[in-house]
């Protein structure tokens, strides 16, 4: 399979300043928008943090990315998912629609667990300051914050 360079973030590597931090040779690229996925939550049944972020693919429903140009070198660095750690994410290609450049193909994280569960208020804090560093509409973010948390 084809390398595909470019990573749709949905979740804290929405944060241009995270993922600088994370792949600094990784610029951003663009921003768009998931078409036909929903952000949600999953596997917080047994995480001290809650619910971790996922997509699933949902006719009708958008979720914003910020895509980066990722090289082979930074990539290492983001192959655990945006909430990196002990959950496990699987990586799938998607399409991205953004304003100015069309739609592209990128790569983004899937968790590998049921959907299901609440993020904690400081999660779904950090998540909704990371789209708004990114740029999302003030509408999305004020959607992310009505969220119920645990």
């Amino acid at each position: 399979m084809a390398r595909v360079p470019l990573y749709a973030a949905y979740s804290a590597n929405l944060d241009p300043d995270r993922m600088g931090a994370r792949a600094p040779r990784s610029p951003l690229w663009s921003t768009g928008w998931l078409e036909g996925w929903r952000l949600t939550f999953g596997g917080g049944h047994a995480r001290p943090g809650g619910a971790l972020p996922t997509v699933v693919e949902h006719p009708g429903s958008s979720v914003f990315v910020a895509v980066y140009d990722v090289c082979e070198w930074d990539e290492p660095h983001v192959a655990g998912g945006d909430e990196a750690g002990s959950a496990a994410y699987t990586r799938i290609r998607v399409r991205v629609r953004t304003l100015l450049d069309g739609d592209a193909t990128a790569w983004a994280h899937v968790l590998d667990d049921y959907e299901g569960g609440l993020p904690t208020p400081e999660r779904l804090g950090r998540l909704a300051d990371a789209a708004g560093k990114a740029g999302a509409p003030a509408s999305y973010i004020a959607d992310l914050l009505s969220r119920p948390t645990a």
